[in-house]
């Protein structure tokens, strides 16, 4: 995988989790009632922790490490595999990029301390009743409170998160549908205004395009094994195709989707031309 990671400066790392549905089956290893975005719900399935590199919003993304969320055998949280993962980036892996992204369920005091002390920069959404200051001799309130009219609108507010350590630049964007995202970074440059911030948080959104994929792709979400080793080898095996999938398609210039289907496309005219089953 390492030649199709381009180590451009400007690239990312996204972390983000996914569950695969496994609603029907009632005693499958690993799988547990928990919220899948997906369905806007509660289901019965597998959690997948995805650290996936990035090069922007117009370039390839490849899944670098993963983790199975099931605390009732390793007691961690998704926290726990995000430092995990974040540190073995560090201390294994060859790569130059600097710019980690991730939404507001791993937004936290120990995660953001974590990434800063390692000189990266994160930019991460935060719900707005997080509790910010703007300066030290003023009290704690939460992010919707803050004035953004005016000057602040495209600069953004420096404020003290409570319990980090360290000032934080704090954008308000607004998306077309009225959406109101609250975001920060530590990253303090004067030219990181609400603009920039908008954009690499785009960037985030293409972790949802590996999990649709990674689903549609692979059949993560169709192994009927119930021992825990014969779903994590399962997995891996997905993993492992998808990942041959995207590295086929950047070679002949295709997507995902229509080398999948092409795959099919001669098999189905022998069968039309001479079919094995023949109707009656």
């Amino acid at each position: 995988m390492a030649p199709y990671i381009d180590h451009k400066p400007g690239a990312f790392l996204i972390v983000d989790d996914s569950v695969q549905d496994k609603r029907y089956a009632r005693f499958t290893d690993l799988a547990k009632r928990q919220y899948s975005g997906n369905e806007h719900g509660i289901v019965n399935g597998i959690n997948l922790v995805n650290l996936v590199h990035s090069t922007g919003n117009e370039g390839d993304f490849f899944p670098i490490d993963y983790r199975i969320y099931h605390p009732e055998t390793d007691l961690k949280t998704k926290n726990d595999h995000f430092q995990h993962m974040f540190r073995r980036v560090i201390t294994h892996k060859q790569l130059k990029v600097r710019t980690i992204l991730f939404d507001s369920w791993y937004s936290s005091v120990e995660n953001l301390k974590l990434i800063h002390r390692a000189g990266w920069t994160f930019f991460t959404t935060l719900k707005s009743n997080r509790m910010v200051s703007l300066h030290r001799d003023t009290a704690y309130q939460h992010s919707d409170e803050l004035d953004f009219s005016g000057s602040a609108a495209v600069p953004g507010l420096s404020v003290k998160s409570k319990q980090v350590p360290f000032l934080v630049r704090l954008f308000r964007i607004v998306a077309p549908n009225g959406h109101i995202d609250w975001v920060i970074t530590n990253d303090l440059e004067q030219k990181t205004n609400r603009f920039v911030a908008q954009n690499k948080t785009n960037v985030r959104w293409q972790v949802e395009d590996f999990h649709r994929s990674f689903k549609q792709l692979t059949g993560s979400e169709r192994c009927q094994c119930r021992n825990a080793q014969a779903q994590r080898n399962h997995l891996a095996c997905c993993y492992h195709a998808w990942i041959s999938l995207k590295a086929k398609a950047i070679e002949t210039c295709k997507t995902v989707y229509r080398l999948r289907t092409g795959l099919f496309e001669q098999y189905l005219k022998l069968e039309l031309q001479n079919p094995q089953i023949k109707a009656i």
